[in-house]
C-alpha cells in the first residue's frame, strides 16, 4: 500500500513542473503532489540576476552533471549544469526570454505532432507572460505569471555592437520574439524589479497555500510504479528512506531532458536490451527513450576592451562593487539586475538557411568560462551558437542506482553541417569585432587569438573550447511514428496515465534559449492533461 495518495503526481519542480502544479491544482478538484529532488529556492543568489555566477557550481542547487568524454571535442567531458531546486533551471539560468522561431513549431507539426504548430503554441506564450514593454503588440501578454522586462539602460559597448552589426546587414530590433527573430539588440529578461522571475516564483508562490497542493522537496524520484500497462504511482527517496505515493489520475514526468528519460528507463520503459543489461524488468520496449539528444554548443570569443567600461572593471574594483550594489539597492538596476548577457544577435551564416541559424550572447564581461571569476583586465565576450544542430547524442543508464547520474553522450559537431556552421559563426563574430565602431573597442583578441587563421584552426578552437549553453532537449521525442516516445498529447506510448512534459519532448531543438518554451510546454500540457482526465472520467461514468 502506498503511504500517500493523490490524483496527479508531478516529478520535477522545474520550469514545466511548476506550471503543472499550479494549473492542475487551480480548480481545487484534484489533489496534486509535486516532487522536487532539490531544496526550496531560498538562496539569495537565486533571486539576484547576477547570482547566476554563484549558482553555476553550487551542488546544493545544481546537479553539476558531466557528459561522457566526447571524441569530437578533444576527448573532453563537458560540464552540464542543471537546476536542482524549486524552479529547476529557471532558478539558475541566464534569464533570457526567447521563444524560438515560428518555423520551429511548424516543423514540429510537420514531423508528426499535430497541435504544436506556431498558431497553436503562440496563445500559450501570450498567456504565460506579463510584458508591459510590448503591451500594444498582440504577440505579447500583459496578465501572465512570468514577468518579462526590457533592459532600460543602454551600454556603450552593446551600442557599438549594434552599430557594427548594422554595417554587416543585421538590423536593430526591440523584440527577438516579434514577427521576425533576425536582428541585434538588447535581450528581454525574466525579471521584475531587479529580481529573477523563476517558474517557482511565478507559478508556485501563488499556489503554495492551496490545500490540495503538496510540494515535497528533497524528494528524489526513483521509479514510476506501473501496474500492467498503467502508471499508478511514484517511488521516491527522502531523508535516506524510501517512500511511495499513489496516483489515481496519473503521473507526469517533468524532470528535464536528462532525468525524465532516466526515470523512464529505471521504470522499465526503454530499449529492452539496455534495460536487461542493468537487470531492469522490461515493462515496455521503447527503443527511442533517451535518444535524439540535442544541445546548443557555445563557443566564446574573448576580447580585451580598449576602455575601462566593462563589468570586469566594476567587479574587480572595491569602488565599482560598492557602486553597482548601491545602484541595485536604490534603483533596482545596473549589472546586478541584468545578469551576464545584455546583448543578442540572430543572423544567418549558412547559404542554405532561410531563417537565422546562429545566436550571439553578448556579455560586457569575460571569464575563463561561464560562472567563473572575471578576468583581471577590461574584457567582453561574443558567445556564438548554432541554433539548429543536426548532431544527435543520447542519455542512457550508467547504473541501475536511481541516485547515480545518467550517462550523457553529447556527440557535438558530429555532422558536416554543424562543423560548417560553427566555423562560419566564429568567422562572423571576428568580422563583427573588426567592424567600426566595435573595432575601436577591441584592444586584442584573447580567444581564439591571432594564431587561429583558417577554418581548420577555428574548428579546432571550437573543439578545444566549446561548451554547452545549457539547452539539452529531445530525449523523449514527441511524434506520431512508432518510434516516438510520447504522442502529440504527451502521453507515453504503451503506458496509460503517464505523461512527459518538459524539453525532452521536443522533436527538434528550438532556435534559442529554452526556458520560455519549457514553460509553454507546461501550460499546454496542463490543458491537455485536464482534458484527458475529464474524458477518462466520462468514460468510466458511462461504463458504470
Amino acid at each position: 500500500m502506498a503511504e500517500q495518495e493523490a490524483d496527479f503526481v508531478i516529478v520535477g519542480g522545474g520550469s514545466a513542473g511548476c506550471v503543472l502544479a499550479n494549473r492542475l491544482s487551480a480548480d481545487g478538484r484534484h489533489r496534486v503532489v509535486l516532487l522536487e529532488a532539490g531544496p526550496r529556492d531560498l538562496s539569495p543568489w537565486i533571486h539576484l540576476p547576477i547570482g547566476y555566477g554563484k549558482t553555476m557550481w553550487n551542488r546544493k542547487v545544481n546537479w553539476a552533471f558531466y557528459t561522457e568524454p566526447d571524441p569530437n571535442m578533444g576527448g573532453r567531458r563537458i560540464y552540464w549544469p542543471r537546476g536542482r531546486v524549486l524552479g529547476g533551471s529557471s532558478s539558475i539560468n541566464g534569464l533570457i526570454a526567447i521563444r524560438g522561431q515560428a518555423e520551429d513549431y511548424d516543423r514540429w507539426e510537420s514531423l508528426g505532432s499535430p497541435g504544436w504548430a506556431w498558431s497553436n503554441v503562440l496563445p500559450y506564450f501570450v498567456k504565460l507572460e506579463s510584458n508591459p514593454e510590448h503591451a500594444q503588440d498582440q504577440l505579447h501578454g500583459t496578465q501572465g505569471p512570468v514577468s518579462i522586462s526590457s533592459i532600460g539602460r543602454r551600454h556603450e559597448l552593446i551600442e557599438a555592437v549594434i552599430e557594427a552589426s548594422a554595417r554587416l546587414g543585421v538590423p536593430r530590433t526591440r523584440d527577438f520574439n516579434g514577427r521576425t527573430q533576425e536582428g541585434v539588440g538588447y535581450y528581454q529578461l525574466t525579471t521584475r524589479n531587479g529580481l529573477r522571475m523563476s517558474a517557482a516564483k511565478a507559478y508556485l508562490a501563488p499556489a503554495r497555500k492551496r490545500a490540495n497542493l503538496s510540494i515535497i522537496t528533497q524528494a528524489h524520484a526513483t521509479r514510476v510504479d506501473v501496474s500492467g500497462r498503467r502508471a499508478v504511482g511514484v517511488l521516491y527517496r527522502k531523508g535516506g528512506r524510501g517512500h511511495s505515493i499513489a496516483a489515481r489520475a496519473g503521473v507526469i514526468l517533468a524532470a528535464g531532458a536528462l532525468q525524465s528519460p532516466q526515470l523512464l528507463l529505471l521504470s522499465g520503459i526503454g530499449p529492452a536490451r539496455h534495460l536487461r543489461e542493468h537487470a531492469i524488468p522490461v515493462v515496455v520496449d521503447r527503443p527511442a527513450v533517451g535518444g535524439n539528444l540535442q544541445d546548443h554548443l557555445q563557443v566564446r570569443l574573448i576580447y580585451r576592451c580598449s576602455k575601462p567600461i566593462t563589468t570586469n572593471d566594476q567587479l574587480n574594483s572595491l569602488f565599482g562593487r560598492l557602486r553597482i550594489g548601491a545602484e541595485w539597492l536604490l534603483r533596482r538596476s545596473g549589472p546586478l539586475a541584468v545578469g551576464i548577457n545584455q546583448g543578442g544577435l540572430f543572423t544567418r551564416v549558412l547559404p542554405e538557411s532561410t531563417t537565422p541559424d546562429i545566436q550571439f550572447h553578448i556579455a560586457t564581461l569575460s571569464a575563463d568560462m561561464a560562472g567563473a571569476k572575471p578576468h583581471p583586465f577590461s574584457g567582453f565576450t561574443l558567445s556564438v551558437c548554432q541554433l539548429r544542430p543536426t548532431s544527435r547524442g543520447s542519455v542512457t543508464l550508467a547504473s541501475r542506482d536511481p541516485l547515480a547520474p545518467p550517462r550523457m553522450v553529447a556527440n557535438y559537431l558530429a555532422t558536416d553541417t554543424d562543423r560548417r556552421c560553427v566555423t562560419a559563426a566564429i568567422g562572423f563574430a571576428r568580422q563583427l569585432a573588426a567592424t567600426e565602431p566595435l573595432r575601436g573597442y577591441v584592444e586584442a583578441e584573447v580567444l581564439p587569438g591571432p594564431e587561429a587563421v583558417g577554418d581548420a584552426d577555428l574548428l579546432q578552437f571550437a573543439r578545444q573550447h566549446g561548451a554547452t549553453i545549457f539547452h539539452p532537449s529531445g530525449t523523449c521525442r514527441m511524434g506520431s511514428d512508432p518510434d516516438a516516445v510520447v504522442d502529440s498529447r504527451l502521453r507515453v506510448r504503451g503506458v496509460d496515465r503517464l505523461w512527459v512534459a518538459d524539453c525532452s519532448i521536443m522533436p527538434t531543438l528550438v532556435s534559442g534559449n529554452t526556458n520560455l518554451p519549457a514553460i509553454m510546454i507546461g501550460e499546454k500540457a496542463s490543458d491537455m492533461i485536464m482534458e484527458d482526465s475529464r474524458s477518462t472520467a466520462r468514460t468510466l461514468q458511462s461504463a458504470a
